[in-house]
Protein backbone atom coordinates (compact mmCIF):
# COMPACT_ATOMS: atom_id res chain seq x y z
CA UNK A 1 0.00 0.00 0.00
CA UNK A 2 2.81 2.34 0.82
CA UNK A 3 4.60 1.83 -2.35
CA UNK A 4 1.19 2.53 -4.35
CA UNK A 5 0.81 5.75 -2.41
CA UNK A 6 4.28 6.86 -3.26
CA UNK A 7 4.17 5.88 -6.95
CA UNK A 8 0.73 7.99 -7.02
CA UNK A 9 2.29 10.88 -5.47
CA UNK A 10 5.09 10.42 -8.14
CA UNK A 11 2.76 10.20 -11.48
CA UNK A 12 0.53 12.99 -9.30
CA UNK A 13 3.01 15.08 -9.63
CA UNK A 14 4.43 14.55 -12.95
CA UNK A 15 1.35 15.37 -14.14
CA UNK A 16 1.45 18.60 -12.25
CA UNK A 17 4.54 19.93 -13.89
CA UNK A 18 3.21 18.90 -17.31
CA UNK A 19 0.03 20.95 -16.60
CA UNK A 20 2.21 23.82 -16.04
CA UNK A 21 4.56 23.23 -18.65
CA UNK A 22 1.41 22.98 -21.40
CA UNK A 23 0.40 26.60 -21.20
CA UNK A 24 3.88 28.29 -22.00
CA UNK A 25 4.07 25.52 -24.86
CA UNK A 26 0.75 26.35 -26.23
CA UNK A 27 1.39 29.99 -25.67
CA UNK A 28 4.67 29.83 -27.21
CA UNK A 29 3.36 27.66 -30.57
CA UNK A 30 3.40 30.47 -32.82
CA UNK A 31 6.87 31.60 -31.79
CA UNK A 32 8.57 28.42 -31.74
CA UNK A 33 6.76 27.23 -35.16
CA UNK A 34 8.57 30.75 -36.34
CA UNK A 35 11.82 30.01 -34.54
CA UNK A 36 12.07 26.39 -36.16
CA UNK A 37 11.84 27.45 -39.75
CA UNK A 38 14.36 29.92 -39.27
CA UNK A 39 16.53 27.79 -37.57
CA UNK A 40 15.91 25.17 -40.50
CA UNK A 41 16.98 28.78 -42.72
CA UNK A 42 20.15 28.72 -41.22
CA UNK A 43 21.18 25.44 -41.51
CA UNK A 44 23.88 26.02 -44.46
CA UNK A 45 25.59 29.46 -42.39
CA UNK A 46 25.85 26.70 -39.31
CA UNK A 47 27.18 24.36 -41.46
CA UNK A 48 29.71 26.15 -42.91
CA UNK A 49 30.55 27.84 -39.64
CA UNK A 50 31.20 25.10 -38.25
CA UNK A 51 33.51 23.75 -40.88
CA UNK A 52 35.55 27.10 -40.43
CA UNK A 53 36.20 26.45 -36.80
CA UNK A 54 37.07 22.34 -37.46
CA UNK A 55 39.75 23.54 -40.20
CA UNK A 56 41.03 26.38 -37.40
CA UNK A 57 41.27 24.73 -34.29
CA UNK A 58 42.58 26.35 -31.24
CA UNK A 59 43.70 24.59 -27.82
CA UNK A 60 41.72 26.13 -24.68
CA UNK A 61 42.75 30.00 -23.65
CA UNK A 62 44.30 30.08 -27.29
CA UNK A 63 40.73 30.91 -29.33
CA UNK A 64 41.76 33.78 -30.60
CA UNK A 65 40.36 33.68 -33.73
CA UNK A 66 37.37 31.72 -32.92
CA UNK A 67 36.44 34.64 -30.30
CA UNK A 68 37.14 36.86 -32.96
CA UNK A 69 34.67 35.57 -35.24
CA UNK A 70 32.28 35.13 -32.70
CA UNK A 71 32.25 38.39 -31.25
CA UNK A 72 31.67 39.82 -34.58
CA UNK A 73 28.70 38.29 -35.22
CA UNK A 74 26.85 38.97 -31.89
CA UNK A 75 28.00 42.38 -32.74
CA UNK A 76 26.47 42.22 -36.26
CA UNK A 77 23.52 40.62 -34.78
CA UNK A 78 23.17 44.21 -32.48
CA UNK A 79 23.73 42.63 -29.51
CA UNK A 80 25.53 43.47 -25.57
CA UNK A 81 29.16 41.82 -26.46
CA UNK A 82 31.73 41.31 -23.68
CA UNK A 83 35.19 39.93 -24.96
CA UNK A 84 37.96 39.03 -23.06
CA UNK A 85 35.80 36.96 -20.21
CA UNK A 86 37.46 33.97 -18.83
CA UNK A 87 40.51 34.88 -20.74
CA UNK A 88 39.98 34.17 -24.35
CA UNK A 89 35.55 34.06 -23.55
CA UNK A 90 32.97 36.02 -25.39
CA UNK A 91 29.75 37.04 -23.80
CA UNK A 92 26.11 38.27 -25.42
CA UNK A 93 23.56 39.39 -23.99
CA UNK A 94 20.28 39.61 -25.83
CA UNK A 95 17.48 42.02 -24.44
CA UNK A 96 14.18 40.59 -25.71
CA UNK A 97 10.74 43.34 -26.78
CA UNK A 98 9.08 42.19 -23.37
CA UNK A 99 9.81 41.85 -19.34
CA UNK A 100 11.26 39.15 -18.19
CA UNK A 101 14.19 36.76 -16.60
CA UNK A 102 17.39 35.99 -17.55
CA UNK A 103 18.51 32.62 -19.27
CA UNK A 104 21.67 31.61 -20.12
CA UNK A 105 22.97 29.31 -23.05
CA UNK A 106 26.73 28.44 -23.53
CA UNK A 107 29.12 27.14 -25.95
CA UNK A 108 32.55 25.61 -25.23
CA UNK A 109 35.29 26.65 -28.03
CA UNK A 110 38.39 24.86 -27.67
CA UNK A 111 39.96 21.97 -29.69
CA UNK A 112 42.61 19.05 -28.24
CA UNK A 113 46.01 18.40 -28.92
CA UNK A 114 45.48 15.58 -31.74
CA UNK A 115 46.19 15.36 -35.29
CA UNK A 116 42.98 14.31 -37.22
CA UNK A 117 42.85 11.26 -39.27
CA UNK A 118 39.72 12.30 -41.12
CA UNK A 119 40.07 12.68 -45.20
CA UNK A 120 37.74 15.53 -44.77
CA UNK A 121 37.87 18.89 -47.31
CA UNK A 122 38.19 20.71 -43.85
CA UNK A 123 40.24 18.81 -41.99
CA UNK A 124 42.20 20.22 -39.38
CA UNK A 125 46.26 20.18 -40.29
CA UNK A 126 46.91 22.93 -37.27
CA UNK A 127 50.04 22.49 -35.10
CA UNK A 128 51.03 23.59 -32.20
CA UNK A 129 52.85 23.05 -28.67
CA UNK A 130 51.32 21.67 -26.03
CA UNK A 131 53.21 21.13 -22.11
CA UNK A 132 56.05 21.96 -24.63
CA UNK A 133 55.84 18.83 -26.92
CA UNK A 134 54.50 19.19 -30.83
CA UNK A 135 50.72 18.42 -31.47
CA UNK A 136 48.49 17.93 -34.15
CA UNK A 137 45.00 20.43 -33.09
CA UNK A 138 41.70 19.14 -33.80
CA UNK A 139 37.93 19.36 -32.76
CA UNK A 140 37.69 15.98 -31.56
CA UNK A 141 35.48 16.96 -28.77
CA UNK A 142 32.19 18.64 -31.30
CA UNK A 143 33.35 22.47 -29.77
CA UNK A 144 33.32 23.59 -33.20
CA UNK A 145 29.47 22.09 -33.79
CA UNK A 146 28.71 23.74 -30.27
CA UNK A 147 29.87 27.07 -31.25
CA UNK A 148 28.40 27.23 -34.66
CA UNK A 149 24.87 26.15 -33.35
CA UNK A 150 25.01 28.62 -30.50
CA UNK A 151 25.66 31.60 -33.22
CA UNK A 152 22.66 30.08 -34.99
CA UNK A 153 20.33 30.30 -32.29
CA UNK A 154 21.45 33.77 -31.49
CA UNK A 155 20.75 34.87 -35.25
CA UNK A 156 17.44 32.88 -34.88
CA UNK A 157 16.46 34.43 -31.34
CA UNK A 158 17.60 38.17 -32.93
CA UNK A 159 15.31 37.71 -35.77
CA UNK A 160 11.95 37.50 -33.08
CA UNK A 161 13.98 39.54 -30.28
CA UNK A 162 10.50 42.07 -30.14
CA UNK A 163 8.86 38.86 -28.89
CA UNK A 164 11.43 37.06 -26.64
CA UNK A 165 10.16 37.69 -23.01
CA UNK A 166 13.12 38.45 -20.94
CA UNK A 167 17.21 38.46 -21.60
CA UNK A 168 19.07 35.93 -23.26
CA UNK A 169 23.32 35.75 -21.88
CA UNK A 170 25.27 34.07 -24.77
CA UNK A 171 28.36 32.29 -23.64
CA UNK A 172 30.71 31.24 -25.63
CA UNK A 173 33.65 29.51 -23.09
CA UNK A 174 37.24 28.25 -23.43
CA UNK A 175 39.02 25.89 -22.36
CA UNK A 176 36.55 23.29 -21.43
CA UNK A 177 39.29 20.46 -21.77
CA UNK A 178 41.25 21.84 -19.22
CA UNK A 179 43.96 24.58 -18.63
CA UNK A 180 47.69 24.07 -18.68
CA UNK A 181 48.44 22.67 -15.16
CA UNK A 182 48.01 25.48 -12.56
CA UNK A 183 46.54 27.76 -15.10
CA UNK A 184 42.65 28.42 -14.01
CA UNK A 185 40.77 28.62 -16.53
CA UNK A 186 37.09 27.33 -18.24
CA UNK A 187 33.52 27.72 -16.60
CA UNK A 188 34.86 28.41 -13.16
CA UNK A 189 37.57 31.34 -14.46
CA UNK A 190 34.14 32.81 -16.14
CA UNK A 191 31.97 32.33 -13.01
CA UNK A 192 34.98 33.96 -10.76
CA UNK A 193 34.55 36.44 -13.24
CA UNK A 194 31.02 37.24 -12.79
CA UNK A 195 29.63 35.89 -16.30
CA UNK A 196 26.18 34.57 -14.81
CA UNK A 197 25.65 38.64 -12.99
CA UNK A 198 25.05 41.65 -14.68
CA UNK A 199 22.51 40.83 -15.94
CA UNK A 200 21.76 38.06 -12.92
CA UNK A 201 21.34 34.27 -14.48
CA UNK A 202 17.71 32.54 -13.68
CA UNK A 203 19.31 29.51 -15.10
CA UNK A 204 21.93 27.99 -17.96
CA UNK A 205 21.02 25.53 -20.63
CA UNK A 206 23.88 23.66 -22.88
CA UNK A 207 24.16 21.16 -25.32
CA UNK A 208 27.02 18.55 -26.51
CA UNK A 209 27.16 17.00 -29.54
CA UNK A 210 26.98 12.89 -29.47
CA UNK A 211 29.00 10.79 -31.91
CA UNK A 212 27.17 7.96 -31.05
CA UNK A 213 23.41 8.96 -31.10
CA UNK A 214 21.89 9.05 -34.06
CA UNK A 215 20.69 12.86 -35.57
CA UNK A 216 17.43 14.28 -34.82
CA UNK A 217 17.70 12.35 -31.09
CA UNK A 218 18.22 14.91 -28.06
CA UNK A 219 19.55 12.66 -25.13
CA UNK A 220 19.46 13.63 -20.92
CA UNK A 221 19.36 12.87 -17.38
CA UNK A 222 17.80 14.46 -14.46
CA UNK A 223 20.36 14.74 -11.28
CA UNK A 224 24.19 13.49 -11.83
CA UNK A 225 24.60 12.87 -15.36
CA UNK A 226 27.91 13.03 -15.93
CA UNK A 227 31.03 12.46 -13.58
CA UNK A 228 33.01 14.63 -11.35
CA UNK A 229 37.08 14.14 -12.80
CA UNK A 230 40.31 14.72 -10.55
CA UNK A 231 43.75 14.82 -11.74
CA UNK A 232 46.26 12.91 -9.24
CA UNK A 233 49.82 12.95 -9.25
CA UNK A 234 52.32 10.31 -7.75
CA UNK A 235 56.13 10.72 -7.76
CA UNK A 236 57.80 7.97 -6.81
CA UNK A 237 61.33 8.02 -5.07
CA UNK A 238 63.75 5.28 -4.80
CA UNK A 239 67.27 5.20 -5.39
CA UNK A 240 69.01 4.60 -8.68
CA UNK A 241 71.76 1.95 -10.09
CA UNK A 242 73.19 0.31 -12.97
CA UNK A 243 70.65 -1.97 -14.39
CA UNK A 244 73.14 -4.51 -14.14
CA UNK A 245 73.43 -4.32 -10.35
CA UNK A 246 69.17 -4.18 -9.19
CA UNK A 247 70.36 -5.08 -5.83
CA UNK A 248 71.89 -1.91 -5.43
CA UNK A 249 68.64 0.27 -6.12
CA UNK A 250 65.40 0.92 -4.36
CA UNK A 251 63.88 0.17 -7.84
CA UNK A 252 61.13 3.02 -8.28
CA UNK A 253 59.90 1.21 -11.52
CA UNK A 254 59.34 -1.70 -9.99
CA UNK A 255 57.41 -0.05 -6.90
CA UNK A 256 55.58 2.27 -9.44
CA UNK A 257 54.28 -1.42 -11.44
CA UNK A 258 52.52 -1.87 -8.06
CA UNK A 259 51.35 0.85 -7.08
CA UNK A 260 49.72 0.91 -10.30
CA UNK A 261 48.29 -2.66 -10.20
CA UNK A 262 46.90 -1.53 -6.31
CA UNK A 263 45.44 1.18 -7.82
CA UNK A 264 42.99 -1.17 -9.85
CA UNK A 265 41.43 -2.62 -6.74
CA UNK A 266 39.96 0.78 -5.85
CA UNK A 267 36.92 0.92 -7.93
CA UNK A 268 36.68 -3.61 -8.29
CA UNK A 269 36.75 -4.26 -4.63
CA UNK A 270 35.56 -0.85 -2.81
CA UNK A 271 33.85 0.68 -4.78
CA UNK A 272 30.05 -0.42 -4.80
CA UNK A 273 29.13 -0.37 -8.26
CA UNK A 274 25.48 -1.37 -8.60
CA UNK A 275 25.18 1.88 -6.84
CA UNK A 276 27.53 4.19 -8.79
CA UNK A 277 30.17 3.78 -11.53
CA UNK A 278 33.65 5.02 -10.76
CA UNK A 279 36.98 5.36 -12.88
CA UNK A 280 40.79 5.38 -11.36
CA UNK A 281 42.68 5.27 -14.60
CA UNK A 282 46.75 6.15 -14.93
CA UNK A 283 47.48 7.71 -18.16
CA UNK A 284 50.88 8.56 -17.99
CA UNK A 285 54.35 7.10 -16.65
CA UNK A 286 57.61 8.49 -16.96
CA UNK A 287 60.60 7.74 -15.36
CA UNK A 288 64.08 6.78 -16.69
CA UNK A 289 66.30 7.78 -19.82
CA UNK A 290 68.21 4.55 -20.79
CA UNK A 291 67.27 1.13 -21.01
CA UNK A 292 70.50 -0.41 -18.78
CA UNK A 293 69.75 2.46 -16.12
CA UNK A 294 67.10 2.07 -13.08
CA UNK A 295 65.86 5.86 -12.33
CA UNK A 296 65.83 7.41 -9.41
CA UNK A 297 62.18 8.17 -9.36
CA UNK A 298 59.11 7.64 -11.16
CA UNK A 299 55.71 9.91 -11.75
CA UNK A 300 52.41 8.59 -12.72
CA UNK A 301 49.77 10.62 -13.19
CA UNK A 302 45.50 10.34 -14.09
CA UNK A 303 42.50 10.83 -14.05
CA UNK A 304 39.61 9.96 -11.18
CA UNK A 305 35.47 9.64 -12.01
CA UNK A 306 32.99 9.62 -9.31
CA UNK A 307 29.09 10.23 -9.51
CA UNK A 308 29.13 10.81 -5.79
CA UNK A 309 31.28 13.40 -3.73
CA UNK A 310 31.20 10.84 -1.34
CA UNK A 311 32.77 7.92 -3.85
CA UNK A 312 34.92 10.26 -4.84
CA UNK A 313 36.64 11.67 -1.69
CA UNK A 314 37.00 7.38 -0.44
CA UNK A 315 38.68 7.26 -3.78
CA UNK A 316 41.55 10.11 -3.28
CA UNK A 317 41.89 8.73 0.36
CA UNK A 318 42.02 4.97 -1.43
CA UNK A 319 45.38 6.19 -3.83
CA UNK A 320 47.08 8.32 -0.95
CA UNK A 321 46.80 4.78 1.05
CA UNK A 322 48.00 2.62 -1.41
CA UNK A 323 50.54 4.21 -2.75
CA UNK A 324 52.71 5.17 0.16
CA UNK A 325 52.23 1.89 1.42
CA UNK A 326 53.75 0.08 -1.53
CA UNK A 327 56.42 2.71 -1.78
CA UNK A 328 57.20 2.51 2.04
CA UNK A 329 56.85 -1.65 1.70
CA UNK A 330 59.34 -1.35 -1.23
CA UNK A 331 61.86 0.99 1.24
CA UNK A 332 60.58 3.63 -1.31
CA UNK A 333 58.61 7.07 -1.07
CA UNK A 334 55.48 8.15 -2.58
CA UNK A 335 54.23 12.19 -2.80
CA UNK A 336 50.81 12.03 -4.00
CA UNK A 337 48.73 14.71 -5.13
CA UNK A 338 45.14 15.55 -6.04
CA UNK A 339 43.90 17.86 -8.15
CA UNK A 340 40.21 18.81 -8.32
CA UNK A 341 39.03 19.72 -12.11
CA UNK A 342 35.46 19.17 -12.22
CA UNK A 343 32.36 18.79 -9.97
CA UNK A 344 29.57 15.98 -10.87
CA UNK A 345 27.58 17.94 -13.91
CA UNK A 346 24.13 17.28 -12.53
CA UNK A 347 20.77 18.64 -13.82
CA UNK A 348 18.39 20.62 -11.77
CA UNK A 349 15.21 17.71 -11.33
CA UNK A 350 12.21 20.93 -11.35
CA UNK A 351 14.19 22.45 -14.29
CA UNK A 352 14.85 19.16 -16.32
CA UNK A 353 11.09 17.97 -15.79
CA UNK A 354 9.66 22.00 -16.39
CA UNK A 355 11.65 21.65 -20.33
CA UNK A 356 11.17 18.73 -21.04
CA UNK A 357 7.73 19.37 -22.98
CA UNK A 358 9.96 21.68 -24.99
CA UNK A 359 12.71 19.14 -25.75
CA UNK A 360 9.99 16.54 -27.01
CA UNK A 361 8.58 19.56 -28.91
CA UNK A 362 11.78 20.42 -30.83
CA UNK A 363 12.77 16.45 -31.38
CA UNK A 364 9.30 15.33 -31.73
CA UNK A 365 7.69 12.13 -30.34
CA UNK A 366 9.65 9.16 -29.55
CA UNK A 367 13.36 11.27 -30.63
CA UNK A 368 13.86 12.43 -26.51
CA UNK A 369 15.45 9.80 -24.42
CA UNK A 370 16.63 9.69 -20.74
CA UNK A 371 19.89 8.07 -20.55
CA UNK A 372 22.20 6.54 -17.56
CA UNK A 373 24.91 8.24 -16.15
CA UNK A 374 28.57 8.42 -18.07
CA UNK A 375 31.65 8.58 -16.66
CA UNK A 376 32.82 11.62 -19.16
CA UNK A 377 33.11 14.87 -17.31
CA UNK A 378 31.86 18.86 -18.01
CA UNK A 379 32.75 21.96 -16.86
CA UNK A 380 29.32 23.06 -16.88
CA UNK A 381 28.90 21.74 -13.36
CA UNK A 382 30.51 25.33 -12.64
CA UNK A 383 27.18 27.15 -14.03
CA UNK A 384 24.96 24.23 -12.19
CA UNK A 385 26.79 25.27 -8.88
CA UNK A 386 25.60 28.53 -9.14
CA UNK A 387 21.82 28.62 -10.89
CA UNK A 388 19.48 25.84 -12.46
CA UNK A 389 21.09 24.14 -15.33
CA UNK A 390 19.87 21.56 -18.05
CA UNK A 391 22.93 19.96 -19.98
CA UNK A 392 21.64 17.16 -22.92
CA UNK A 393 22.84 15.63 -25.92
CA UNK A 394 22.31 16.28 -29.44
CA UNK A 395 22.63 13.16 -31.94
CA UNK A 396 25.51 13.33 -34.00
CA UNK A 397 25.44 10.30 -35.83
CA UNK A 398 24.44 9.41 -39.07
CA UNK A 399 21.16 7.78 -39.34
CA UNK A 400 21.35 3.93 -39.21
CA UNK A 401 24.96 3.79 -38.86
CA UNK A 402 25.65 1.44 -36.16
CA UNK A 403 27.09 3.07 -32.92
CA UNK A 404 29.60 0.86 -32.41
CA UNK A 405 31.28 1.89 -35.68
CA UNK A 406 31.09 5.43 -34.57
CA UNK A 407 34.43 7.13 -33.99
CA UNK A 408 34.32 7.78 -30.13
CA UNK A 409 35.16 11.23 -28.88
CA UNK A 410 38.47 12.75 -28.15
CA UNK A 411 39.73 10.26 -31.21
CA UNK A 412 41.82 11.40 -34.56
CA UNK A 413 38.87 9.73 -35.82
CA UNK A 414 36.05 11.64 -34.37
CA UNK A 415 33.41 12.82 -36.69
CA UNK A 416 29.70 14.36 -36.93
CA UNK A 417 27.16 14.08 -39.22
CA UNK A 418 26.21 18.27 -39.88
CA UNK A 419 22.70 17.38 -40.55
CA UNK A 420 22.04 17.17 -36.89
CA UNK A 421 23.03 20.66 -36.07
CA UNK A 422 19.32 22.54 -36.66
CA UNK A 423 17.94 20.24 -34.14
CA UNK A 424 20.71 21.72 -31.81
CA UNK A 425 20.05 25.43 -32.64
CA UNK A 426 16.19 24.79 -32.84
CA UNK A 427 16.35 22.97 -28.97
CA UNK A 428 18.73 25.92 -27.59
CA UNK A 429 16.40 28.97 -28.97
CA UNK A 430 13.28 27.34 -27.90
CA UNK A 431 14.70 26.10 -24.22
CA UNK A 432 15.66 30.01 -23.58
CA UNK A 433 12.27 31.34 -24.88
CA UNK A 434 10.11 28.42 -23.32
CA UNK A 435 11.89 28.77 -19.55
CA UNK A 436 11.64 32.89 -20.40
CA UNK A 437 7.72 32.28 -20.64
CA UNK A 438 7.26 30.51 -17.55
CA UNK A 439 10.08 31.48 -15.52
CA UNK A 440 10.45 34.24 -12.48
CA UNK A 441 9.15 37.84 -13.28
CA UNK A 442 11.27 40.66 -12.49
CA UNK A 443 12.51 43.52 -13.83
CA UNK A 444 15.13 44.26 -16.19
Amino acid sequence: MRCSAILLRSLLAGVALAALSRPVQAQNAALNARIAQLATQEEAKVIAWRRDFHEHPELGNEETRTAGIVAAHLKKLGLEVQTGVGRTGVVGVLRGGKPGPVVALRADMDGLPLTESNDLPFASKVKSTYLGQPVGVMHACGHDTHVAMLMGAAEVLSQVKKDVPGTVKFIFQPAEEGSLPGVEGGAKLMVKEGVLDKPKVDAVFGVHIQAQTEVGNLTYRPGGEMASSDRFTIKVRGKGAHGAYPWNSVDPVVTSAQIIMGLQTIVSREIKLIDDAAVVTVGTVHGGVRYNVIPADVELSGTIRALDPAVQQRIWASIRRIATHIAESAGATAEVSIEPYVPVTSNDPALTARMLPTLQAAAGPGHVREIKAVTGAEDFSFYQEKVPGLFLFVGGMAKGQDPATAADHHTAGFRIDESGLTLGVKTLATLAVDYLGSGPRKQK
